[in-house]
């Protein structure tokens, strides 16, 4: 969604035709969290439902990017829209990072407040036998004093988390020089650059799906592993499917530089996309200091 120079023809500000997008949008993101709520709650059907409603949502993507795009290439976006596009994009990543803040603030508060009160005399009678320790690694400890949560084993540092913690890292890294070699009209070292931050990103999503198989076959470490599974799933889990999400516009950014659009002075389209890869890649550091190490 790159802005082109105002010129005759250029509306003053585009009004974009009734959608159909954001309804489709809606339903698809209802039917990922309607059937990942039964899936878990091990409904067969669940699955079934995420898996529709995630191609519903990429479907969406798909066709919304190529209205865009084409608006863009048409001459409908004047400097006012590519302002828009600047303001809208950093209230959506602030909004971002208010929803992982809050995923930090309910971990802190877990640790430093909720298991410690529940392990001191005056919660006894409440669950006997509560140790307010961290992390709720087995039963007679944080993990269940009854027994009602199976054993298992946290997830350390080493090595896949440390791998993938360099991995984002680097595509920070490749990123900025691709926008470095587009800013110098080197589109080819652009594209290449492009290209590695998605390998990158790929790669990361990989180690990922290794390390959950891992966690669940090898440590038993699940959704359903007291608070310590749950925290531990919900952030990483988060962070990967905006690694997910930040992958795909990357892969959308490349294709479009190989199909010639943006300018060295007008290529909004892709520093969106930065802006967003590198929130991501600073909130990772945040969940590899906080749920690997501490």
């Amino acid at each position: 969604m790159s802005a082109v120079n105002d010129s005759r023809g250029t509306p003053h500000y585009f009004v974009p035709p009734p959608s159909r997008h954001p309804a489709l949008a809606a339903l698809g993101l209802f039917l990922v969290a309607l059937g990942a709520s039964q899936w878990v709650n091990e409904q067969a059907w669940g699955r079934y439902a995420v898996l529709a409603g995630l191609l519903v949502v990429f479907s969406v993507l798909f066709q919304w990017f190529g209205d865009a795009i084409r608006e863009n290439e048409t001459g409908q976006y004047s400097r006012r829209i590519d302002a828009s596009f600047r303001w809208s994009m950093g209230w959506f990543i602030f909004s971002e990072v208010m929803f992982f803040a809050a995923f930090f603030a309910a971990l802190f508060w877990t640790r430093a407040h909720a298991v410690p009160n529940l392990g001191s005399p005056d919660n006894q009678l409440l669950w006997p036998g509560f140790e307010g320790v961290w992390p709720s690694d087995k039963a007679g400890a944080t993990g269940s004093p009854a027994g009602t949560v199976a054993p298992f084993e946290t997830m350390g540092p080493w090595p896949i988390p440390t791998l993938n913690t360099a991995l984002l890292l680097s595509s920070g890294l490749t990123i900025t020089l691709a926008h470095h070699a587009l800013l110098g009209d080197r589109r080819a070292a652009c594209v290449r650059w492009m290209w590695l931050t998605v390998a990158l990103g790929v790669t990361f999503l990989g180690f990922q799906g290794y390390e959950y198989l891992h966690a669940y076959r090898e440590l038993n470490l699940k959704l359903s592993s007291g608070v310590y599974g749950s925290t531990f799933y919900m952030l990483t889990g988060f962070h990967g499917f905006h690694v997910l999400l930040g992958t795909l516009m990357l892969t959308v950014i490349t294709g479009r530089l190989m199909k010639g659009h943006f300018s060295r002075t007008h290529h909004f389209g892709f520093e969106g996309v930065a802006w967003y890869w590198h929130f991501v890649d600073v909130v990772w550091l945040g969940l590899y200091l906080v749920v690997y190490w501490l």
